[in-house]
């Protein structure tokens, strides 16, 4: 079947456009970034509603894939901040990990309610202001110091496209859109130590291949004094993300109000060591 209309980020059409090789005759639709990410209908609703296969799925072939891999993963070690590449390069090599974690989710009661009822993680789902007035410590009042602190909403996750299957779809929206609670569950700051730190806990826990080739290659991007640290912090992610429960089995939207503390104990996460990230 022909692709003959896509809407997308003018940074993803363009990257689409030039490393899948669309057609000239095929129309890339550019739209603002907040309305690529909030389609209508999606931005206020607490669950995955599918439209078509799901929202703004693009179908691509093998051959764009493949593609598509190789220039949002060259375009991720070349800047780590583009989100948007990272996210491509995630959808485009991650389906056995994604069919692992589904499975995982499919064996476990809260990891089964979450795939029954697909809850999203969203600003307007997010009574920030009675996770604020919550003592501290606890997961929801973190959370929002998280949130706060480095300036980032979870609405800034890009909505899943190139992912053949809706199931797995939510999975992968389900993990982009936990990224940030485990940032908090680590203690991780959103720098480039916090995040390589992050990574290689969810390479150890989720097997997807672009959060290994972030633990891989993001310490280079680190300067001599923070490699140090890292050498202190990675042994302590590997085996967090090793002896951990499935994160992605944890219904965090009705534990906002336990303690940070005993919810990392609950899911087998170790206490941060005392270090300056």
């Amino acid at each position: 079947m022909m692709l003959s209309r896509v809407v997308l980020p003018a940074p993803a059409c363009r990257t689409l456009r030039a490393v899948a090789g669309l057609r000239p005759g095929v129309r890339c639709l550019q739209t603002p970034h907040t309305a690529a990410q909030n389609p209508p209908g999606d931005h206020d609703s607490q669950t995955w509603e599918p439209r078509g296969l799901y929202p703004q799925h693009i179908p691509t072939s093998a051959l764009q894939k493949m593609l598509l891999s190789a220039g949002s993963a060259f375009m991720s070690l070349y800047d780590p901040y583009r989100h948007d590449m990272v996210a491509v390069l995630g959808e485009t090599t991650g389906t056995r990990a994604l069919q692992n974690l589904h499975e995982k989710m499919s064996k476990d009661p809260e990891g089964l309610q979450i795939l029954q009822e697909r809850p999203r993680i969203r600003m307007s789902n997010l009574d920030v202001e009675r996770f604020r007035a919550l003592p501290d410590g606890t997961f929801g009042r973190e959370y929002v110091r998280f949130l706060d602190v480095n300036r980032v909403t979870p609405d800034t996750r890009m909505p899943v496209k190139f992912v053949d299957d809706v199931d797995l779809a939510y999975v992968a929206q389900r993990y982009r859109e936990v990224h940030d609670l485990m940032h908090t569950l680590l203690g991780m700051p959103t720098n480039m130590l916090g995040e390589v730190v992050v990574k290689w806990f969810e390479a150890v826990q989720t097997g997807l291949p672009m959060c290994v080739l972030g633990a891989v290659f993001g310490p280079l991007r680190l300067s001599n004094s923070r490699k140090k640290k890292l050498l202190a912090l990675a042994p302590w992610a590997v085996q967090s993300g090793r002896d951990a429960r499935c994160v992605l089995n944890f219904y965090y939207e009705n534990r906002w109000e336990q303690t940070v503390e005993s919810l990392r104990e609950e899911i087998g996460i170790l206490p941060p060591p005392p270090i300056r990230v």
